[in-house]
């Protein structure tokens, strides 16, 4: 007759220290998980929610006075507040170092970038920022979802040895003595198993989301750049209206079209 009484809690009873530190360590893992995830997923709604009602606004904008308003309003709340005032700041330092639709040479006598050139890689610098800043967390995800599975084999092998390791020096060795413990012992995978697989789920979910959103910003970078760069209307590029505004830093490009302009008269 098969031996009834081993079970989970007979199973626990009897593992030793070894044992005990694998299923803490996959408890941490899955707590730490899901931590990441949770506040993962509500940070992200929070920043699509603010997100939308900025870009909601943005698009009405028809001066640079007005977005700067708008983003001082919102106080950086969210990622396109954050590159819009990168690119404010690019045209600010244009404007103090008088540097605004002229190309200098440096001290090595190379020709520095235009104006156009400054402003469009603050902001590809902030969107870069801002999407390091959407992967934080996600490293130590994936690391929990690869080690998880591997942690609970390892405490799996460690149960069946430590039950043959008993069974050996039992008395009257047999099928049933053997089958207990060790199938008892596979409880370690499928913890490991139950650590790995939301936080992979987790993952692949935050990496397409993440993905979406910096497109995102990437498109906001170019309306953004015609704004401050060109003098485009913000929401020109979804109206497809033609506005041109003052500029805070006038772009290379303007001012070369403005006194071409000038010289036919």
């Amino acid at each position: 007759m098969v031996d009834s009484s081993w079970g989970f809690a007979r199973f626990f009873a009897q593992t030793d220290a070894i044992g005990w530190c694998v299923l803490g360590i996959l408890a941490a893992m899955s707590i730490l998980s899901w931590y990441l995830i949770l506040s993962g997923f509500l940070r992200y709604a929070m920043t699509r929610t603010r997100s939308r009602i900025f870009i909601s606004e943005f698009r009405r904008v028809r001066q640079p006075v007005d977005a700067e308003r708008l983003r001082v309003s919102t106080g950086g709340n969210n990622p396109f507040s954050r590159v819009l005032f990168d690119g404010f700041q690019a045209c600010l330092s244009l404007q103090k170092a008088g540097n605004a639709g002229t190309r200098k040479k440096d001290g090595l006598g190379f020709e520095m970038a235009s104006p156009d050139d400054y402003v469009s890689a603050a902001l590809a610098h902030g969107v870069a920022r801002e999407a390091r800043l959407l992967e934080s967390g996600m490293t130590l995800l994936a690391s929990i979802a690869s080690t998880a599975p591997f942690i609970g084999l390892f405490g799996t092998v460690w149960g069946i040895f430590h039950a043959l390791q008993g069974i050996a020096l039992s008395a009257q060795p047999s099928l049933d003595k053997v089958a207990g413990p060790v199938g008892e012992a596979l409880v370690m995978t499928a913890c490991g198993l139950f650590v790995s697989i939301p936080a992979l789920l987790a993952y692949n979910a935050f990496v397409r989301l993440n993905r979406n959103l910096a497109g995102e910003l990437e498109r906001f970078a170019h309306e953004v750049f015609g704004l401050l760069g060109l003098g485009c209307a913000a929401g020109s590029a979804v109206s497809g209206e033609q506005q041109v505004v003052e500029l805070p830093a006038k772009s290379a490009r303007t001012q070369a079209v403005k006194a071409k302009a000038e010289g036919t008269h």
